[in-house]
C-alpha cells in the first residue's frame, strides 16, 4: 500500500453531476452551482458554488485531472467551470438519462487507466474537515466516513471497526435501510483504477446494473474484495434541501470556509 502523504501523480476527481436536484427545486441553475458561502476573486467578494467545496477537497488530496459526468441540459456548469481549476484540469462526460450513481460515475472509466488513483463525491454535500480525503490510503478501496443523525437516509457503512491505524474493514454497506445498526455511512470514496475498472466489470454483468454504489461494492466483497472504512470525517451536510442549505452555511462558518 502507498503511503498515505504521497498520492500518485496521476489522481483523478469524478464529480456526478448529472441529477435534477428535485428536492430543492424550482432553481434557474443546477444545483451543483447553488451558492453557498462566498469567495474573494481579484479583490471582490463572489458567491461560492457548493461543488467548489468538492473540488477544493479533492485537489488537496492530489486530483489534478477532474471529470464531471453531467446531463445533456446541465451546460451551466461547463460554462461555470471550463476547462481548468486551481491547477487541475477538467473534461465532462454526458450520462444521458438518469440511471443512477453507477451508471453516472463509470462513464468516466475510459479515462482511468489501472494505475491512477480515483476520488469520488457528491457535489451536492459539504463536509469537513477539509483535507480528510488526504487520510484514505491509496491502492485500496476505501470509504471516507462520517456520522449523522439520519443514517437510513444514506449509505450506512458497517466495519469491523478496532484497528490500531484507524483503517477498518468494511463488513457490508447498508443503502436507505432503516436497519442501519450504525450512525457511520460514507461521504467519499478513494480507490485505483484497477478497482474501478473491476467494479464496471460486475456491475456490467447481466441481471446486476446496480443503481447505488452500495450495494455493487457489496457484491464485489463478497466475491472475495476488500473495502476499507476511516472515520475521518466531522462534520457532512447534503444541500439538497432548504434546511441542509442552511446546516451547510452553519457548519462552514465554525470553519471560516463560508464568509
Amino acid at each position: 500500500m502507498a503511503e498515505r502523504d504521497a498520492p500518485p501523480s496521476d489522481t483523478w476527481g469524478i464529480i456526478p453531476a448529472a441529477g435534477v436536484g428535485s428536492r430543492i427545486q424550482p432553481l434557474a441553475f443546477s444545483k451543483e452551482l447553488l451558492p453557498v458561502g462566498s469567495r474573494f476573486e481579484d479583490g471582490q467578494e463572489r458567491p461560492r458554488a457548493v461543488s467548489e467545496y468538492l473540488i477544493e477537497r479533492m485537489i488537496a488530496a492530489g486530483a489534478r485531472k477532474l471529470c464531471f459526468v453531467i446531463a445533456p441540459g446541465k451546460t451551466d456548469i461547463l460554462q461555470y467551470y471550463g476547462a481548468r481549476i486551481a491547477g487541475a484540469d477538467i473534461v465532462y462526460v454526458v450520462q444521458p438519462k438518469p440511471a443512477g450513481l453507477c451508471d453516472a460515475v463509470f462513464r468516466a472509466l475510459p479515462l482511468i487507466a489501472p494505475q491512477a488513483e480515483v476520488l469520488i463525491g457528491l457535489p451536492d454535500t459539504v463536509w469537513t474537515p477539509a483535507d480528510a480525503f488526504t487520510r484514505l490510503p491509496t491502492g485500496v478501496l476505501s470509504f471516507l466516513l462520517f456520522s449523522v443523525e439520519h443514517p437510513e437516509l444514506f449509505d450506512a457503512v458497517l466495519t469491523e471497526g478496532g484497528s490500531e491505524n484507524g483503517i477498518d474493514r468494511v463488513r457490508e454497506i447498508l443503502v436507505k435501510s432503516p436497519d442501519v445498526r450504525t450512525g457511520w455511512i460514507w461521504g467519499g470514496i478513494r480507490m485505483p483504477g484497477r478497482v474501478f475498472a473491476e467494479l464496471q466489470a460486475l456491475w456490467s454483468q447481466p441481471g446486476r446494473n446496480d443503481e447505488y454504489l452500495g450495494t455493487l461494492v457489496n457484491a464485489w466483497m463478497a466475491a472475495g474484495g476488500e473495502a476499507h472504512g476511516v472515520r475521518a470525517g466531522e462534520g457532512y451536510v447534503d444541500v439538497g434541501t432548504l434546511n441542509g442549505y442552511r446546516k451547510a452555511l452553519a457548519l462552514l462558518a465554525t470553519t471560516g470556509e463560508a464568509r
